[in-house]
Parts: C-alpha cells; structure tokens; sequence
C-alpha cells in the first residue's frame, strides 16, 4: 500500500477522488496542517467495521451492567409479546 502526504486544503478541494483512491486499498492518506500530519485516512473493510461497533456495544453493554441496567428473561418477553 502506498501512502500520500497530501495539504489539508488540497484534501477538501479533492475529497472524492481521494476517497475513492483510499476505497480502492491501494492508498493510504496522511493530511498534513501547516506541514504537520493531523489525519491518517486508511481504508476499512466491511469486516473491520463490524468488529469495530461490536467493540463499542460491548463496552456500552458492559457500562449499562455495571448501572444496574439490566432485564430478566421475562421483562424481555413481556416487552416481546412472548
């Protein structure tokens, strides 16, 4: 994979076309301000994405357990119609 240094201004004036070069997995981007790097753009698969928002559910899971936000089997069935 290649990787461009590219002017945050240039990255807006060109924002498609940089997200269909990132789309392609062939490119990576690195958006510089002022000569410095402020945003890292690479591409993502389905798969990743997934996994990514499990992760995010399970921590908020885990944070609404520890609140007491819990059901019982039945307050989920009642809500069901079960």
């Amino acid at each position: 994979m290649n990787t461009k240094l590219i002017g945050l201004k240039e990255f807006r004036l060109h924002l498609s076309d940089y997200t269909k070069q990132v789309e392609s997995g062939k490119v990576r981007l690195i958006v510089l301000k002022k000569n410095k790097p402020v945003l890292e753009i690479n591409p993502i698969t389905t798969k990743e994405f997934t996994l990514e928002n499990l992760r995010k559910e399970t921590a908020e899971a885990r944070e609404q357990y520890k609140r007491g936000e819990v059901y019982t089997a039945e307050e989920v069935e009642k809500e069901l119609g079960l």
